[in-house]
C-alpha cells in the first residue's frame, strides 16, 4: 500500500488545437465535443502519470474568477486585469445583490465523475477571494457581500454537487492572506460556505508574503480536513533534508504546531519555473515534511498550484518526476 496520496491542484495549459477550435466558426455543439474530448484527455493523463485525486486540468474554464463571476447575478464585467507570470482575466465590479444562477460546475464535475478511474476532486473557487478580486459598488461592506457569495451561491453549488456524488471538493482562496487583518471573517466566510457539506472539504491557499504567518493560527478554526499549500517556489534546488537544505519548508514547523490532526498537501513542484525537479530533490522534499510532521498518513504530495502557466510537455514531466520522487520517500521510509 502507497504511504502517500498524490493529487493535481488546479489548471493545466489548454492544448493549442482547443484553443484554434473554439475561437473558429463552429456549433456549439461542435464546441462542447472538442471541451469533452480535452477534458477527458486531460483526465485520463493525470490517471496514466499515476495520481491519486484527478481532475481534468480545468479544460472548460475560462479562468477560475471569471467562470464563476459569469454565472453569478449582481456582476458586471468592466475589464481585463494582469493577476500574474502575465497572465489576465477579466474583471468585474458588483451592482446588484448578489444571487444564484445556475451551477457552473455541475456538468464538468459529472463528466469527470462518470470518466474517471481514480478518486475525482473538484477545485471551486471560495466566496473570500470572488469578493476580494471584485469592485464594490454595491455592498456597505467585504464582509456583507463575501456572506452573500458563500450562502447563496457557493453553498448551494456544493450541496448540488454532493448531491450527485462529490466525495472531495477543493476551495481555492488565493486571496485569503493577502488581508492578514480580515483572518477572523475569512474563517467565518469559508465555515458558511461548506456548512452542512459532508464530502471531505480541501483547501489550497497560495503562499503569503508573511510565510503563512496570518493563516496558522486559525487553521484549528476553519472547517477544512485538508490544506494543499505552496513550498517549492522558494526552495532551493540543493539534496537534503536538514533545514538549511529545505529553507522553503519552514512553514511545515508552524502547521504542525496548529493544524492538530489535519492534512497537508505539500507543494513539491515549483509551477513558475520550467526547470523539472529531478525525483531525488522532490523525495528529499518529502522526506523533511515527514521529518517535521511526523505522521506520514498526513502528508499528501502535490504541485504548489495549478500548472497552467507551463507547457504541457513540462507540466506533464514535472508530474511524472513527482510520481517518481513519491516512490522514492516511500521506498526510503520502509
Amino acid at each position: 500500500m502507497n504511504i502517500f496520496k498524490t493529487q493535481e491542484i488546479g489548471s493545466l495549459k489548454k492544448p493549442t488545437w482547443l484553443l484554434e477550435f473554439l475561437r473558429s466558426n463552429h456549433s456549439e455543439d461542435e464546441k462542447k465535443a472538442a471541451l469533452d474530448d480535452a477534458s477527458f484527455v486531460n483526465l485520463k493523463m493525470l490517471e496514466y502519470i499515476g495520481l491519486d485525486f484527478v481532475y481534468d486540468g480545468e479544460a472548460r474554464r475560462v479562468e477560475m474568477y471569471e467562470l464563476p463571476v459569469k454565472y453569478i447575478h449582481g456582476f458586471e464585467f468592466v475589464g481585463r486585469v494582469r493577476s500574474w507570470d502575465n497572465k489576465y482575466y477579466k474583471k468585474a465590479r458588483v451592482v446588484d445583490k448578489i444571487s444564484y444562477v445556475k451551477n457552473y460546475h455541475f456538468e464538468e464535475f459529472v463528466f469527470v465523475k462518470e470518466h474517471a478511474s481514480k478518486t475525482p476532486k473538484i477545485p471551486v473557487t471560495g466566496a473570500y477571494t470572488l469578493m476580494d478580486w471584485s469592485y464594490d459598488e454595491y455592498y456597505n461592506s467585504r464582509e456583507e457581500l463575501a456572506m452573500d457569495l458563500a450562502k447563496n451561491v457557493i453553498n448551494r453549488i456544493l450541496k448540488e454537487l454532493e448531491g450527485v456524488g462529490m466525495q472531495v471538493v477543493q476551495i481555492d482562496e488565493p486571496a485569503a492572506t493577502t488581508h492578514p487583518s480580515e483572518m477572523d471573517m475569512f474563517v467565518e466566510i469559508f465555515n458558511e460556505q461548506v456548512k452542512g457539506i459532508n464530502a471531505k472539504v480541501n483547501t489550497h491557499i497560495c503562499y503569503s508574503g508573511d510565510e503563512y504567518a496570518s493563516l496558522m493560527p486559525v487553521i484549528p478554526d476553519l472547517k477544512a480536513t485538508h490544506f494543499a499549500l505552496e513550498f517549492a517556489n522558494r526552495d532551493s534546488t540543493n539534496l537534503g533534508i536538514d533545514d538549511d537544505s529545505r529553507p522553503g519548508y519552514k512553514a511545515l514547523k508552524a502547521f504542525k504546531e496548529y493544524a492538530g490532526d489535519k492534512e497537508i498537501g505539500v507543494g513539491v513542484l515549483d509551477v513558475h519555473s520550467d526547470y523539472i525537479e529531478p525525483p531525488e530533490l522532490i523525495r528529499d522534499r518529502i522526506l523533511y515534511a515527514v521529518k517535521i510532521l511526523g505522521d506520514p498518513s498526513k502528508v499528501y504530495v502535490n504541485p504548489d498550484c495549478g500548472l497552467r502557466t507551463r507547457r504541457r510537455d513540462i507540466a506533464f514531466a514535472k508530474l511524472k518526476n513527482m510520481i517518481k520522487g513519491v516512490k522514492l520517500a516511500e521506498e526510503a521510509l520502509r
